[in-house]
């Protein structure tokens, strides 16, 4: 039996985390067992998702298949966005300038702020009251 041929690659965004696998293939796309168009639903979601293979020019070869978790669904789309571009690393190390010209390999650190004691929200305090 063959070994099934596959490139890994995990991405994060807040607190989404993708498992992304690229298999060579025809361009078909698996989010959580459904299809691409069912899971990602607006077009920004889509094209954030896709930018990865779109700027490499690699997007009808390869299949993905991908596992995400957490968060909301925009921040899974650039979770995906992200674990596409470390795995197209691990396929091809030329593609890592052009990727990180782009944006695509660094991780966006950005985190829901915590809410603190006294306060309504993170920034967000009661009403205060002169008299």
């Amino acid at each position: 039996m063959a070994d099934l041929v596959q490139y890994y690659g995990t991405g994060r965004r807040k607190s989404a985390i993708a498992r992304v696998f690229l298999r060579p293939g025809t361009g078909e796309w698996k989010v959580n067992g459904k299809p691409f168009e069912t899971y990602f639903v607006t077009e920004a979601q889509r094209v954030a998702a896709k930018r990865t293979l779109v700027v490499a020019d690699l997007a009808s070869s390869f299949d993905v298949v991908t596992t995400v978790s957490s968060g909301g669904v925009s921040s899974q789309a650039d979770a995906v966005k992200m674990g596409i571009a470390r795995a197209l690393v691990l396929f091809n190390p030329e593609l890592r300038k052009l990727l990180k010209a782009e944006g695509l390999m660094t991780r966006d650190a950005r985190q829901k702020e915590r809410k603190k004691y006294g306060q309504k929200g993170a920034r967000k305090r009661f009403q205060f009251s002169k008299r």
